[in-house]
């Protein structure tokens, strides 16, 4: 586990279910891979156990004339293989120059980022970018169902072509504004949050260190 965080200085921020998919993952040499609770437990004894410190807040806002897709996942986010289930949104972080809005796709099966993109806007634009970077990145994600919230810029006819280019299925949150359809993504942005962003110091919008902390990463647990 030493080595896993050695690996990348954002991966101190490892928790109980990346820590051990990536055990799985590595697959090391004549070690057997104990159970999730044994991981936690020689976590916990070495100090490397990690906590939330803050919640997230939602900044998407539902055009409320648009048309809707269904909601395909029915918060089912388990996923028994990769780039089958994916869920994607927006969340806005405060720079030292202003504000910056980070668009992400996550992978269900790893809870890894397979998609990101950022702007000084939270526009329809910086989501059909999050589209293309991820299916420029994973060309397998063709066929594949990304979730996300109600909001204006998914159900904009720009980001609606990009699902369409890309051989994506789209599905959104039940109709009510129920945010816990999408919960595992705030969830995410939550975690992000509290392990890469708020233990650096606040940098200006061109000098994040989110690019090289998410991309690729498993986040959120």
């Amino acid at each position: 586990m030493m080595e896993i965080l050695a690996e990348d200085n954002c991966n101190d921020t490892y928790g109980l279910i990346r820590m051990y998919q990536a055990l799985m993952l590595k697959q090391p040499e004549n070690v057997d891979i104990p159970s999730e609770r044994t991981v936690y437990r020689v976590m916990e004894d070495i100090g490397i156990s990690h906590h939330p410190r803050r919640k997230p807040n939602g900044i998407t806002k539902a055009d409320r004339e648009a048309c809707k897709s269904e909601n395909l996942l029915k918060c089912d986010f388990m996923s028994e293989e990769p780039l089958t289930k994916c869920i994607t949104d927006i969340t806005e972080i405060k720079a030292s120059d202003g504000k910056l809005y980070v668009s992400a796709v996550f992978d269900c099966f790893d809870s890894s980022v397979i998609g990101l993109a950022m702007d000084t806007n939270r526009k329809a634009p910086l989501c059909a970018q999050t589209l293309k970077n991820a299916a420029e990145a994973y060309p397998g994600i063709r066929g594949a169902i990304i979730h996300s919230d109600r909001g204006n810029q998914y159900t904009s006819q720009l980001y609606r072509d990009a699902i369409h280019e890309y051989g994506i299925r789209q599905s959104m949150n039940s109709a009510g504004g129920r945010c816990h359809d999408n919960v595992r993504c705030e969830s995410m942005w939550a975690r992000m949050k509290s392990e890469v962003l708020y233990i650096f110091p606040k940098s200006n919008k061109e000098s994040s260190v989110l690019p090289g902390c998410l991309s690729g990463k498993i986040i959120g647990s």
